[in-house]
């Protein structure tokens, strides 16, 4: 069946870079858009960022516009969040979700991966 898993998470200095990855599983990958969204304690899941797999689009949130970079290789299946420049701020458990159109809403994604934690230490 359908399945996205993520991975790449751990704990890292303030400054420091991370590498995530969402392996997708059970569906066409061209077909689809795939967004990074992340959610702290307390607070609402948000988006972060998107590739349409179909044209290539890319979007990011303002938060972390200059230091992510997200990318596709769809031979492979997978999504990749280059994370860099790394703040406590970014602290967030980091959800992989598939949407056919890139969305801020949580509701428009059908399919979500298990999630992977982030702690960036000050």
């Amino acid at each position: 069946d359908v399945q996205l898993q993520a991975s790449g998470g751990g704990l890292v200095q303030a400054g420091g870079s991370l590498r995530l990855s969402c392996a997708a599983f059970g569906f066409t990958f061209d077909d689809y858009a795939i967004a990074w969204f992340r959610q702290a304690p307390g607070k609402e899941r948000e988006g972060v960022s998107c590739i349409s797999n179909s044209d290539g689009n890319t979007y990011y949130d303002d938060s972390v516009k200059g230091r992510f970079t997200i990318s596709s290789d769809n031979a492979k299946n997978t999504v990749y969040l280059q994370m860099n420049s790394l703040k406590p701020d970014d602290t967030a458990v980091y959800y992989c979700g598939r949407t056919t159109v890139c969305s801020t809403y949580p509701r428009e994604y059908d399919y979500w991966g298990q999630g992977t934690q982030v702690t960036v230490s000050s």
